[in-house]
């Protein structure tokens, strides 16, 4: 079975950064491919939303979204249409001006949300609003919107998300 892992970078981020170095290690380890797509090009939000819908996921039949600020948003509107196993998302840049969705339909078997108190880019508040509308999973961190301190914390916890999903197969 082919199992993929899609890291979507924020915004004035790499594809190949601290978080999805560290991530892209715990996802081999479970048996997932593992992908960074490029999205420097633009730092349009539906832009990149459009370029990871355009890309041809029909080999794998497990999938699983990690977004980070802008790709975590990214990652979220993306969910509702190709409906991954999970969505895993760090710092999610929702409710921020010039972003056209607001009503998000998250799809997923299992959601998480990583957060810090200290984040200067996208306030704690907007965060606690989405995941207590959808009812996931939120973890607040004395940390600023990077994250970068607290990034084995969020390693462990994507290693323990990533067998839950893998415990969690529905026989569809």
């Amino acid at each position: 079975m082919q199992k993929l892992v899609i890291y979507n970078h924020g915004k004035d981020s790499i594809p190949w950064g601290e978080k999805a170095i560290a991530l892209a290690d715990v996802a081999k380890h479970h048996g997932f491919m593992f992908i960074s797509p490029d999205y420097q090009a633009s730092n349009d939000p539906e832009l990149r939303v459009k370029q990871l819908l355009a890309m041809d996921l029909s080999a794998y039949q497990e999938i699983v979204l990690v977004g980070s600020s802008m790709g975590a948003y990214v990652a979220t509107v993306v969910s509702e249409i190709i409906k991954p196993k999970g969505l895993f998302l760090i710092a999610p840049a929702f409710y921020l001006p010039g972003y056209y969705i607001t009503d998000f339909k998250p799809y997923a078997d299992h959601v998480e949300v990583f957060h810090g108190w200290q984040d200067e880019v996208v306030p704690p508040e907007n965060v606690w609003r989405f995941c207590r509308q959808h009812r996931v999973s939120l973890h607040m961190f004395d940390a600023d919107h990077r994250l970068l301190s607290i990034l084995p914390l969020i390693a462990d916890a994507f290693d323990r998300f990533l067998s839950e999903c893998l415990s969690n197969r529905s026989n569809v």
